[in-house]
């Protein structure tokens, strides 16, 4: 199933996606992150069906979860990225955090700062925490997913080399996009078996690669990160990107206003925004 969360008339909810339209769940729960908590998520649209269905075409797509109370974000998750920026393989992820103001959802406007023009994309697969848990084992990480989504962790490259914290380049208001929808763990298995994932910049192909080149597989973030604080459901993990990054291309490739940028992952979906001026 496909979960998405949205504004209809001024109003914020979510639902289960079923073709152009949206089974709206508010009744079940107030939002996406409360059903997960309260394990009242439905497993299958027969459960929706005496939901109101909203037609997609009247609502405004929001992140899969608005409210997530954390957002993780792996650096140099993939090889290919990782020798591009010139850094030493490491035994433990790179880890920073994005606060939930910075990612809008589907077609909303990226904005590309005042303050920079070096505005970067970053394609990567989301991962939302349904059952929470500490120091959860490998073995069983996968049974704490909700589902997955399309991440792009928009980085705004000269503040983030301020100093070696990634915290101000990674967080300007509406720099990055998660979406368009949740789609449940039981329709994608396991999520390192080779889901191709592409990015594209106006309609070209800037990265490109499949999640089972990730150095710390799904499995393992979730390991490690439950080990120094407890997961809870509507945490996000956003697995990192691969090679192709716009700041190491000869010359460099950064997001102007005007553009559209997209990342695209087989069997989750396709997450599209348009970037303009921070006005």
């Amino acid at each position: 199933m496909k979960f998405a969360s949205f504004l209809h008339q001024n109003t914020q909810g979510w639902g289960a996606v079923e073709g152009a339209a949206i089974r709206d769940l508010r009744g079940v729960a107030p939002s996406l992150r409360a059903a997960l908590a309260a394990g009242s998520v439905p497993r299958t649209l027969a459960e929706a069906a005496e939901a109101p269905l909203l037609p997609l075409s009247g609502l405004t797509l929001l992140p899969p979860v608005p409210d997530a109370g954390r957002i993780f974000c792996i650096g140099l998750n993939y090889a290919a990225h990782r020798e591009e920026t010139g850094r030493k393989p490491t035994d433990h992820p790179v880890i920073f955090v994005r606060f939930a103001a910075s990612v809008v959802g589907q077609n909303q406007p990226l904005l590309l700062p005042r303050e920079s023009t070096n505005f970067d994309f970053e394609g990567e697969l989301a991962v939302v925490i349904g059952k929470a848990g500490r120091r959860i084992p490998e073995s069983g990480a996968l049974k704490h997913v909700a589902g997955y989504a399309c991440f792009m962790d928009g980085s705004i490259r000269d503040w983030q080399s301020h100093t070696h914290q990634y915290t101000p380049g990674k967080n300007f208001d509406q720099s990055g996009a998660f979406g368009p929808w949740l789609v449940s763990a039981d329709e994608i298995g396991d999520p390192n078996a080779g889901l191709k994932l592409e990015t594209r910049l106006n309609d070209q192909v800037m990265q490109t690669t499949t999640t089972d080149h990730m150095i710390f597989p799904v499995p393992v973030l979730i390991n490690y990160i439950s080990a120094f604080t407890q997961l809870e459901s509507g945490d996000v993990i956003a697995t990192g990107t691969p090679g192709g990054v716009g700041f190491k291309r000869k010359p460099p490739v950064f997001m102007c206003a005007g553009d559209r940028v997209e990342v695209e992952i087989d069997r989750v979906g396709l997450l599209q925004n348009p970037v303009q001026a921070d006005d």
